[in-house]
């Protein structure tokens, strides 16, 4: 009975199925007949540039989209007219009426409404409502006019700005290195173009990698990452170059005490294809050359750094566009020894990066990108001194290949998959010392290569008209491959053999789960709460001998014992809007565990690396985070800026460290507040200023000193045990633009007349610690007095870098 039944059963179902089914069918294609779609691209109607994150609203409906990273838009509704509006800040609002009874391509230009040297807001969402969105924890810098802002000698610097948000922490006086909710440098992942930059800093972290005259976006996110991002456990900072302008040619750059810069653009093909170029180099070396005496000590030592952006863009079709950028930066520090047993040494070190991107729209609801990137990092230090020869370097290569695909089924749906593949190659610190003729025989540790691959997908979703949520997960894989030499060490770390791996046999493999979820719930019109989980793996670590970006960091894959590094962060928030969106306000907290940290040994020196292996100086450890932060913004307006302030706790545990016990991170700081503004008295005069205020930076430092055997012995606290003085300081800066137009006289009529300048131009004055604030860099201890007298004592003395800075700077655009 029960086969009769069975076969009953399916005898209805092959009958009823296909019916079925083709009833659904037609239903949906009756339905599909019902909606169309608008997409297209918003852009800069003067220059051409694709307008990232504009919205495009939809009044009768009250919903809207924001265009993606090339500008590019889809919006599907239903047959009707529709009153479409889109908004970008610092350009008018555009209004178009759309009769939908088909699908339509629609590209928008927006028309700015200020001149391209007149001050805009600096940070903020592109009229993207702060309380829509799922996102949590992310800021866009608009880098436009940064030079309205202080900064450390002229020099305008993206990454100290980030450094004012709150979340976000500074490493120190002067320093361009940023630490993300208690996460370490390596923890952050830096994007130019979507090609990783592994050091970010010039002059040993006191300036950024990044001109900003070559920079169109910034974006930062500190929590809450989509599942398209991946490989790093604390932040990402997204950075777009500018494309070049499209329509007529262009130049701009600035003059200032340490550096200059220059940025050519214009049309290849008008309309169709551009380009930019922008350069940069300090002449601190070439100023000082003259004023140091042929036979000084130190004739023909110096340092500069250069930089070099690049980018070219080709439109071949309304479907396909092309961009390909690069970027090329080098330090070369040099001291010469021109007397007798005095050392002379080189140390260059720089990235470069190359991106190639490939747009393609398949149709009006899906959009693909395909890159294709290359990264490269160098550090090399060749010194000596008489006959004895040293030389040590490292490095990082990557060469990548990504698909993402942006899907938009409907205004209230949209879907983003794609996947990812990069091969490493890492150089760890190798060294090669000799002594006149002879050769010390050290084994330099091989290449390390690794392979990382991973697929995500993720989806961004009404659900109803107050809650939106974006899931997504993330599947990574990671195999550290040969050639490679494993060393077989005993108990007390000396080697006893070797290991040979053959080239592409797997040393270690890994691979890993990374879910993504964002709630929104929106209270009302103008607030609303947010909550936040993601799980992050990395698989790559920085080994860093000092609490500042050093270029001697070395980065190195994970591996036999070197296990990924596993983030994990839960966070909420409650944000809300005042006086028609002119103040933004947010609460945020956060708690954020970290697994399988990385840090060097205690006494480990970067030269100990030969015969033996890249992780054999290492101990590891876990940590934790927590704290709450509080940002309030003036979007618009003469009077711009914002207040942050972050109070946090972050703490490390490594049973090779302290004993074992609890110690507080390098990079807790406990309380940190954030003011910047910018007042626009006049069309002419723009005032800004900027206040910092942090807790003292841990440190460990001796309790007790003790004689033994004629020798100072020290007895040290527990491990970042003390806290420096405070860190306070506040900068001021003026700008002046030049007139608009000038006077004309008609050699004919003689009439006078006022037109428009060929170029514009602008003065920036600056004060960098306007009060002088003794900031301490870090603490030494030295002796005064003497045994014999009987007053020998040891005390503490306080380094500080900087005291009042003034600078000046001279700023073109034509």
């Amino acid at each position: 009975m029960p086969g009769y039944f069975w076969r009953r059963f399916r005898t209805d179902m092959h009958l009823r199925l296909p019916l079925s089914g083709l009833a659904l069918l037609f239903a949906c294609a009756l339905h599909a007949q019902d909606r169309f779609t608008v997409s297209g691209y918003v852009n800069d109607s003067t220059s051409g540039e694709a307008l990232i994150g504009a919205s495009v609203f939809v009044q009768e409906i009250q919903k809207g989209v924001p265009t993606n990273t090339y500008g590019f838009y889809s919006v599907t509704l239903e047959a009707g007219t529709y009153t479409f509006v889109v908004r970008y800040i610092g350009y008018a609002d555009l209004q178009r009426t759309v009769v939908l009874n088909a699908d339509r391509k629609l590209n928008l230009l927006l028309r700015p409404t200020v001149t391209e040297m007149k001050s805009v807001e600096v940070v903020g969402e592109k009229r993207v409502s702060n309380t829509e969105s799922t996102a949590m924890g992310r800021m866009d810098v608009d880098v436009q006019k940064l030079q309205t802002l202080p900064a450390l000698l002229g020099e305008v610097d993206i990454l100290k700005t980030i450094q004012y948000l709150p979340g976000v922490k500074s490493n120190g006086e002067g320093n361009s290195g940023f630490y993300v909710r208690g996460g370490g440098p390596d923890q952050n992942l830096i994007l130019l173009d979507e090609a990783t930059v592994y050091n970010a800093s010039h002059l040993f972290g006191f300036f950024s990698v990044f001109n900003a005259d070559a920079v169109k976006n910034i974006e930062l996110i500190k929590g809450g990452m989509p599942a398209n991002y991946g490989g790093r456990t604390a932040s990402v900072l997204d950075i777009t170059m500018k494309e070049g302008n499209s329509k007529e040619f262009h130049g701009q750059g600035g003059i200032g005490l340490i550096s200059s810069r220059l940025t050519l653009e214009g049309p290849i093909v008008k309309e169709k294809s551009s380009f930019i170029v922008s350069a940069r180099r300090t002449y601190i070396d070439v100023l000082t050359k003259p004023l140091i005496n042929k036979d000084s000590q130190f004739a023909g030592s110096g340092y500069y750094f250069y930089d070099i952006n690049a980018k070219a863009n080709y439109r071949l079709s309304d479907k396909d566009r092309f961009f390909l950028s690069g970027y090329f930066g080098r330090d070369v520090f040099t001291l010469k020894g021109n007397e007798p047993g005095s050392p002379d040494f080189n140390i260059p070190w720089g990235n470069a990066t190359v991106s190639g991107r490939w747009n393609h729209v398949f149709g009006p609801k899906l959009f693909m990108n395909t890159t294709a990137t290359f990264s490269d990092y160098k550090f090399r230090f060749d010194g000596g001194q008489d006959e004895f020869k040293f030389k040590l370097f490292s490095g990082i290569k990557d060469y990548g290949l990504k698909v993402d695909l942006s899907q938009y089924p409907n205004v209230r749906h949209s879907l983003k998959y794609g996947a990812q593949l990069i091969r490493h190659i890492y150089t760890p610190s190798t060294v090669d010392v000799s002594s006149g003729d002879t050769e010390f025989n050290i084994d330099t540790p091989s290449k390390l290569n690794a392979n990382e691959l991973a697929v995500y997908a993720m989806d961004e979703f009404d659900i109803t008209d107050q809650l939106r949520m974006t899931a997504g997960v993330r599947l990574s894989a990671f195999a550290h491959i040969g050639s490679f030499r494993e060393y077989l060490l005993d108990d007390e770390g000396n080697a006893t053999g070797t290991r040979d791996y053959g080239a592409g046999s797997t040393v270690k493999a890994y691979q890993g789960l990374e879910p993504r979820l964002a709630l929104r719930y929106r209270l009302d019109n103008t607030s609303s709460l947010k909550a936040s989980y993601n799980r992050n793996l990395q698989y790559v670590h920085l080994a860093s001998f000092s609490s500042i970006g050093l270029p001697t960091d070395v980065w190195i894959p994970s591996g036999k014992n070197v296990k990924p590094q596993v983030g994990t962060q839960y966070a909420a928030g409650y944000f809300r809007d005042f006086a028609d969106h002119l103040f933004e306000t947010s609460v945020e907290v956060y708690y954020k565990d970290m697994e399988n940290l990385i840090e060097y040994a205690e006494g480990a020196q970067p030269q100990d690396n030969g015969n033996t292996n890249y992780d054999a100086q290492l101990v590891f450890g876990n940590g934790y985070s927590y704290g709450a932060e509080l940002f309030i913004k003036k979007r618009t307006g003469k009077l711009t800026g914002w207040v942050g302030y972050t109070w946090s706790k972050t703490m490390r545990k490594f049973p090779d460290i302290n004993d074992g016990k609890e110690f507080p991170s390098r990079w807790d700081r406990r309380n940190d507040l954030s003011v910047v503004a910018s007042y626009e008295l006049n069309k002419r005069w723009t005032f800004g200023a900027t206040f910092v205020y942090s807790t003292g930076q841990a440190t460990t430092l001796p309790v007790q000193r003790y004689w033994i055997e004629q020798r100072l012995v020290s007895q040290f606290s527990e491990r970042n045990g003390f806290r420096m003085a405070p860190y306070h300081r506040l900068d001021l800066a003026a700008t002046l633009l030049n007139k608009e137009t000038k006077r004309k006289k008609d050699p004919v009529t003689g009439e006078v007349t006022e037109v428009p300048r060929k170029y514009r131009s602008s003065w920036t004055f600056a004060v960098y610690n306007a009060y002088n604030r003794s900031n301490p860099y870090f603490i030494y201890f030295d002796t005064e007095g003497s045994i014999g007298n009987g007053d020998l004592r040891v005390v503490a003395k306080q380094v500080s870098l900087f005291s009042v800075i003034p600078s000046v700077t001279w700023n073109f655009h034509f």
